[in-house]
């Protein structure tokens, strides 16, 4: 496994945990009409992750379509559908040299950009959307998990041991 995808999956690992705390029945709550609910953002990542960065990565048109209960309906098909579009991506991922991660491909705007670059924006993505549930699940007054194993606290009484 190269550098990215060990990267990726410590990335991902740090979602799950996020994915785990939200309440089976907040899956569809969101802050306000027409933003994304929870489910949505998790469905989100996984059909970015799947349909956008993978089949770009193979020379292929992106093929999302949105990220609705038609995609996966209720908490435990969703994190099934989250699950699925990961291992679908790793395995298209994993099957990519080293060689093949400075290969240029044509990014979303049609602008020649490395496969490593690209796959890079994947994890910010990632990132970005986790950040929103963060926020969501605050607001629920759920409490989040750390990103670094310590909370800021922790951190304040590390520094000043």
């Amino acid at each position: 496994m190269h550098a990215f995808t060990a990267y990726y999956e410590r990335t991902r690992q740090v979602t799950n945990n996020f994915v785990a705390v939200i309440p089976p029945d907040k899956l569809n709550w969101a802050y306000m009409p027409g933003k994304f609910s929870l489910g949505d953002l998790v469905r989100h990542i996984a059909a970015i992750e799947r349909h956008v960065f993978a089949e770009v990565v193979l020379g292929n048109k992106p093929t999302y379509t949105g990220c609705g209960e038609a995609l996966a309906s209720g908490y435990e098909n969703t994190v099934a559908y989250f699950n699925e579009m990961h291992s679908q991506s790793m395995h298209i991922f994993n099957s990519l040299s080293d060689a093949d991660m400075q290969r240029n491909i044509k990014s979303l705007d049609g602008k020649e950009v490395e496969i490593g670059n690209f796959l890079r924006a994947l994890v910010l993505h990632e990132i970005h959307h986790r950040g929103a549930m963060s926020v969501y699940l605050n607001l629920l007054g759920v409490q989040t998990p750390t990103i670094l194993g310590f909370n800021e606290k922790q951190v304040i009484a590390l520094s000043q041991q």
